[in-house]
């Protein structure tokens, strides 16, 4: 009885042991390493890709952000802010039933088929919008000029990126709304647009938070 009683303490001890040892590395070890190897060479990514302005951190390169007009009273959808330069719609963000209390960002595509009824209502209505909202005086849009990502959502909903074909459509709108020529506006556009990573990966893009940084500061210049 008394050696089967020490054989089950010594079990106990080893798997003790082993639980403590495991902790340390998995726990402990571990996490410190990978954390102290992404600040050192990942900083920017392990830290959420911030992009500051003035000393802030005004958001993530990684998320979208809306440029819209305060809620009028009995108003349910913002109006969007044409100061600046607009990023693609929303579609495919869900709304929080769960915390009433806060409005969080959640990601989600719409799921819809490109025959759904609802889908092409929203296209059909984002491109009149498009064409409305970005013609001038001396520019028209066309809705053949309207690309597929002014229109659209991405898969999350979240894509903080529009194509140059997008922005360049905002220029004319963008210089009128804040007494900009259109020389200024469109260089801002091509400063800011980024190629195919690594040359082939992709489509060129242009992040629409940067973009509008760059705006602000060239209006607080002029």
């Amino acid at each position: 009885m008394n050696n089967s009683v020490t054989s089950t303490v010594r079990l106990l001890g080893a798997g003790l042991r082993a639980l403590l040892v495991l902790t340390l590395v998995t726990g402990v070890i571990y996490p410190l390493v990978v954390t102290g190897i992404a600040q050192a060479l990942f900083s920017d990514q392990a830290n959420g890709s911030e992009i500051k302005a003035d000393g802030k951190v005004v958001g993530s390169s990684l998320i979208g952000q809306s440029y819209n007009l305060p809620l009028k009273r009995g108003q349910e959808t913002p109006e969007p802010d044409l100061r600046w330069f607009q990023g693609r719609p929303q579609n495919g963000l869900g709304s929080n039933t769960v915390n009433t209390r806060y409005k969080l960002i959640l990601s989600g595509a719409t799921n819809r088929s490109a025959d759904n009824k609802d889908l092409i209502d929203w296209v059909s209505a984002a491109k009149a919008a498009v064409v409305k909202d970005n013609s001038t005086p001396g520019y028209k849009v066309n809705p053949s000029d309207v690309p597929a990502d002014a229109v659209t959502s991405s898969g999350s909903g979240l894509d903080p990126d529009i194509s140059p074909r997008y922005a360049d459509i905002q220029v004319h709108r963008i210089a009128e709304r804040n007494g900009l020529s259109v020389v200024q506006v469109q260089k801002l556009v091509d400063e800011h647009t980024d190629g195919r990573t690594l040359g082939f990966v992709g489509e060129p893009r242009v992040n629409v938070l940067e973009l509008n940084i760059a705006l602000k500061d060239l209006l607080a210049k002029s």
